[in-house]
């Protein structure tokens, strides 16, 4: 038995080496995120080895009391110590008396998929995504596809932060050789893109270098490889796609190269950005309504599902509504995305976050970055076919009604801060609409609360503000269908009333 884990410990000490240390804060809405430190970093670590290993006991001990069977998928991302975690809570899980399949260096959605091609029911995939090199974490999921909510997270959190462990004898591990090259047949067997495409496919020097290029190519692509060498430190960009450094990087190469158009993946593979042929950089959520154009003219009346974030056009495009398509705004997170779709068996499910979903028959529902990229590129090459030979992205993009959006900003505010700073903004936003009050001189249309707060006004311009799901973060979000300037009008109410509140910092990066 493991002892009870402590949530602050000093390293390089006695109790360090012999208490696990795991920080409650890092138990987030839908994942497990830490920071694990780094050579020559003076930030204190929120959890240590003994820690992963108090957690892959909590798991297990979790799967055994939830009546799933004790058999667990894990892999790792490239991280200098990420294989190190991996082994941690494999021994954790083992402890429990679970069955460990590893795969080994993988992609998170390498390891959604080994949960149906190996018939195993729970994952815990190590990785910190896009996060800054030093951070750690874990996805767990034990009903597939759909991944860990609230519900799950915080009774996972209870049992390894009181240390109700349950050790169990008959635990045992598996190393699955080989199960790379099984993924990447998943992805390209019977797929094949008749047009001749010249694609950018930029990694961040993230794990999915090891995957992206070699499953374009293998479809039929002319490869333009940007940072896919794997490199922990991130030397160029954290790999993120909704980050405008990386998405700037793949603009110049597209511009560079004359590329047809540029795709980018984060650090563990499962978001996917889009840059076309001209170099614009075309946020997701407008990539998910030119994918919802394209998929409902397959597919009769489609339900798709996107989150908070999003553009409005899933509701206001006049292509979406001739078609009967519905959608369903639901709150951001990629578990909730994903499991809202399967629950409303949903074509699709996409997130401004560059998160991707397809159920059958196109995915298998889980989100993954390559799945989405090959998706981009089948709808432009279904787009080039007959009259319209030769269509490019830009063309795609320009057919839509003209937004003016922000990305997705980032402004500090710690974990223990942040939810009591989004309650004080829906309650003033919520208390404007009760009176009747006017902002930016028009009438509050809406004001949608199931994530945060999303204020939109007569014209259709809109703002969110909602707390970060998985750093401590807020997140801010505005666009506008009438001008850029009341784009930035709605910024600017939204940033000066964030202003009132001390605890909020510098912005990751602003309009």
């Amino acid at each position: 038995m493991l002892p009870k884990p402590s949530a602050s410990l000093v390293p390089n000490t006695y109790a360090f080496e012999t208490t696990p240390l795991v920080k409650p804060t890092g138990f987030r809405e839908y994942d497990a995120r830490w920071w694990f430190g780094h050579p020559g970093s003076d930030k204190p670590p929120e959890l240590n080895l003994m820690g992963v290993q108090a957690l892959g006991l909590g798991l297990g001990t979790y799967l055994h009391e939830a009546g799933v069977k004790p058999e667990v998928v894990v892999g790792h991302d490239f991280r200098g110590y990420s294989m190190a975690i991996k082994i941690a809570l494999a021994q954790g899980l083992m402890a429990a008396g679970c069955t460990v399949h590893d795969i080994g260096l993988a992609v998170s959605p390498m390891a959604y998929f080994a949960q149906f091609a190996l018939d195993v029911p729970a994952v815990a995939m190590v990785t910190a995504s896009h996060n800054d090199n030093g951070w750690t974490g874990v996805k767990m999921g034990c009903s597939r596809p759909v991944t860990f909510g609230p519900e799950e997270m915080g009774r996972l959190r209870d049992i390894v932060l009181s240390g109700a462990f349950e050790p169990r004898t008959g635990g045992s591990y598996r190393f699955v050789e080989g199960f790379a090259e099984q993924y990447v047949r998943e992805l390209t067997e019977g797929r094949k893109i008749g047009r001749k495409l010249r694609v950018v496919a930029a990694c961040g020097n993230g794990t999915a270098g090891a995957f992206a290029p070699r499953v374009l190519e293998a479809i039929g692509l002319e490869v333009i490889p940007l940072d896919v060498e794997l490199d922990h430190t991130f030397p160029n960009y954290n790999p993120n796609p909704e980050d405008m450094e990386m998405l700037h990087a793949i603009a110049a190469k597209v511009r560079e190269t004359g590329a047809d158009f540029g795709l980018g993946f984060d650090g563990d593979g499962d978001r996917c950005g889009v840059v076309d042929n001209e170099g614009n950089e075309i946020f997701a959520d407008k990539i998910g309504v030119m994918l919802a154009r394209d998929l409902s003219a397959q597919h009769k009346n489609p339900q798709f599902v996107v989150d908070v974030k999003s553009t409005g056009l899933y509701l206001t495009d006049p292509v979406l509504k001739e078609r009967g398509v519905k959608t369903d705004y639901w709150k951001t997170g990629h578990s909730y995305i994903k499991r809202r779709t399967s629950e409303l068996k949903a074509l699709a499910g996409f997130e401004k976050s560059g998160h991707f979903f397809f159920n059958p028959p196109i995915g298998n529902g889980y989100d993954d970055g390559i799945v989405a990229g090959i998706a981009v590129l089948e709808m432009l090459d279904r787009a080039g076919q007959g009259s319209n030979k030769g269509a490019k992205l830009s063309g795609l993009y320009d057919a839509l009604p003209k937004t003016w959006g922000s990305p997705t900003m980032g402004p500090f505010c710690p974990d223990d801060k942040k939810y009591s700073v989004v309650e004080a903004m829906v309650k003033e936003y919520s208390d404007m609409a009760a009176r009747g009050d006017k902002l930016l001189g028009q009438k509050i249309l809406s004001v949608v609360t199931v994530n945060g707060v999303r204020v939109t006004l007569e014209d259709g311009t809109w703002g969110l503000v909602r707390a970060s799901s998985n750093k401590p973060s807020l997140v801010v979000v505005v666009e506008s269908p009438a001008s850029e300037a009341n784009m930035r009008a709605m910024f600017a109410d939204i940033d000066a009333r964030l202003g009132k509140h001390p605890e909020v910092g510098e912005y990751d990066q602003k309009i």
